[in-house]
């Protein structure tokens, strides 16, 4: 009986189904779902019991794009992988798949037994890996065979950033000709870097060394040609394709093209680019750099073809690309220089609480949110049904969250290692109560009550959505 948890009275939302349902776990996992007050339901017992009348009782999340500890621009990333876990939990996310990173001029095997590394034993939640490739040369082509047998099942690629992550044309084919043959997935970050670097020279030519700027030089045209390019590559290559952080409408058409035309090609935006903009960049002062991320955010405009493209499946994920970096010391770097302020945000304490104000809101429905914040991931990166939904035999990562909590997101109460909240003074609707990782308490009514190395690293097998 020690090991069994019953959770009664709750709305069970899946992307599938919303069902008044009474859940039994049994040694870390679903065991059994009947609806609530039937006998069924009653039979159900456990030394463990929690009450989620009022409640939602949905799936742990799972964000499917973070970046723990990564080094960037002469500095880190502020979250170690024990306080990125801690405060995924607390925003209701129970698995992360994380970037390990290939150095230019080593494996990939070097880079992944790095971040093995700097995750094992530190984590509250289970993790899982992408690898990003830096450095495609024959040797590296292999590795991504035995990478996908042992688990390791997409690769990503940077159209930007040259000098440090980015790759050609000719690289990035032969990496998509290699996944179109071992079943793996290449995510790619969709900005020509080249013509980039261009814009940013004349910009500082004209004075124009502002945070705001960032936006202005990383073109949305950019990111569209970029994003048709790389559709065209893996058409070639035969291969699919999964495009990281879509902000802008003009890559979003190009997306919804590629699908129309049947390509196995996906894409993922954040929430940054659903509930920021060119805006807070703009903010007086240097105070614009906390929203210095690549792709850059954009006018507002643009949300409205983001929000349209989540219900229209055209977009599939919602990740939060959550790479944050403190505003004091580190975003500083950039002070007079906006291409040396590091590029990324905080959010991976947001999300799921972001995405329910999108469903008060009216911008998607509840079984959705469930969908591009559990699901979809799970299945895109070959977690599903261990993770993602809530059904027997799936691991019993299991939120209760209460719908009609009021809260107001800010520094002063988030758990992220950074010292500033890229959403501060927004009020929301909705708040997660209780959070079980495989069964396990790691927040409860509100009090964190896990610890490091409950997470457990997490294999996947290959991509669920290929045709």
């Amino acid at each position: 009986m020690s090991s069994r948890t019953v959770i009664r009275g709750g709305l069970v939302v899946t992307a599938s189904d919303e069902i008044h349902a009474d859940v039994l776990i049994e040694d870390g996992r679903i065991a059994a779902l009947a609806a609530s007050g039937t006998p069924a339901a009653g039979a159900f017992s456990a030394a463990r019991v929690i009450d989620a009348t009022g409640k939602y009782v949905i799936p742990g999340g799972v964000d499917a794009h973070t970046h723990m500890e990564l080094p960037f621009g002469g500095t880190f990333a502020s979250d170690t992988f024990e306080t990125g876990t801690r405060a995924a939990a607390w925003g209701g996310t129970t698995t992360i798949v994380d970037f390990a990173v290939q150095s230019v001029g080593h494996t990939l095997r070097e880079g992944l037994d790095t971040w093995h590394a700097k995750a094992e034993g530190n984590c509250a939640i289970d993790y899982a890996f992408h690898m990003i490739v830096s450095d495609v040369n024959e040797e590296t082509l292999k590795e991504m065979d035995l990478l996908v047998e042992e688990g390791v099942t997409s690769f990503k690629q940077f159209m930007a950033y040259p000098g440090v992550f980015y790759s050609d044309d000719g690289q990035i084919l032969r990496a998509m000709q290699r996944s179109a043959g071992n079943g793996g997935l290449i995510m790619m970050h969709a900005e020509n870097g080249i013509a980039i670097d261009v814009l940013v020279e004349q910009a500082f030519a004209r004075g124009e060394s502002d945070p705001r700027y960032h936006g202005e030089v990383r073109k949305a045209l950019l990111e569209a040609e970029a994003t048709h390019r790389a559709i065209r590559l893996a058409q070639v290559a035969g291969a699919p394709l999964y495009v990281v952080h879509v902000s802008a409408m003009e890559a979003v058409a190009e997306l919804a093209r590629a699908r129309d035309e049947g390509l196995n090609v996906f894409g993922e935006t954040c929430p940054q680019y659903l509930f920021l903009s060119t805006d807070n960049l703009a903010e007086p002062g240097f105070e614009g750099a906390k929203y210095v991320c690549s792709t850059p955010l954009r006018p507002k405009e643009h949300q409205a073809r983001l929000w349209q493209g989540l219900r229209t499946n055209d977009l599939q994920v919602v990740s939060t690309d959550h790479c944050p970096f403190c505003f004091t010391g580190q975003k500083e770097l950039g002070r007079g220089d906006f291409s040396r302020i590091p590029n990324g945000l905080p959010g991976v304490e947001n999300r799921m609480d972001l995405l329910h104000q999108a469903v008060v809101d009216g911008h998607i429905s509840r079984r959705r949110w469930i969908e591009i914040a559990c699901a979809t991931p799970a299945r895109m990166f070959g977690l599903y049904p261990k993770k993602g939904t809530i059904a027997p035999g799936a691991d019993a990562d299991v939120v209760i969250y209460d719908p009609h909590a009021e809260q107001v997101m800010s520094v002063q109460s988030h758990h992220m290692n950074v010292d500033y909240s890229a959403y501060e003074g927004k009020r929301v609707t909705g708040r997660v109560e209780t959070v079980l990782s495989r069964g396990e308490p790691v927040i409860d009514q509100r009090e964190y009550t896990g610890h490091a190395g409950h997470g457990v690293y997490t294999p996947r097998s290959t991509c669920q959505y290929l045709t």
